[in-house]
């Protein structure tokens, strides 16, 4: 029976296999496809990202450790049919133990331009899949109106006391994916 989480809602995962699903509706009608990105941000205990590669989303597939695999970018939203638009496949045990945390981030591509925002998308969730079942082990909708944020941090896994947990954040930012980068990146900003 799937878990349905709360925002701020913390669980204990219980496994190593699994995929982050995340999906959503855009609203018909605004004029633009509309691009919403997953990526996946692999950060130390300082909260910092360890290395380029360790941001996956939809031109770095793969984490150097191989922990993290993205199935790719759906560019219109469109390819889902109620399923998720993208998702992460996670395997905790081959992540390095330099990783403390894994934050899965949604950000709007062309958003600018396009005059979009999370306002305008509906039926935005995250969820957790054990790969070994295909069962759903824990959802989180997002049902805050976001009017204009841009991008939002769906969830994030976290180690403490060396066992992986879950933890549904929903927090917005006005922000795209170079914003993440530079929030987490430990070295010289990038633009």
């Amino acid at each position: 029976m799937a878990i349905n989480l709360q925002k701020g809602q913390k669980i204990d995962i219980g496994l190593t296999k699994l995929t982050v699903g995340l999906g959503w509706d855009p609203n018909e009608g605004t004029g633009h496809d509309f691009d919403l990105d997953a990526s996946a941000i692999m950060i130390n205990s300082e909260r910092k990202l360890i290395t380029e590669n360790h941001f996956v989303f939809y031109n770095n597939l793969k984490s150097p450790d191989n922990s993290l695999e993205h199935t790719g970018d759906d560019p219109s939203g469109g390819n889902s049919d109620g399923d998720d638009d993208e998702s992460i496949i996670v395997d905790l045990e081959k992540v390095g133990a330099e990783v403390q945390e894994i934050l899965f981030v949604v950000t709007i591509e062309d958003f600018e331009a396009r005059k979009q925002n999370f306002g305008q998308v509906r039926n935005s969730y995250i969820r957790l899949v054990n790969n070994q079942t295909n069962e759903e082990i824990a959802k989180y909708e997002l049902d805050e109106d976001f009017s204009i944020e841009t991008g939002v941090e769906f969830g994030r896994l976290y180690k403490k006391d060396n066992k992986w947990k879950f933890e549904a954040s929903g927090i917005g930012y006005k922000a795209d994916l170079g914003f993440f980068l530079e929030k987490y990146y430990h070295g010289t900003i990038i633009k």
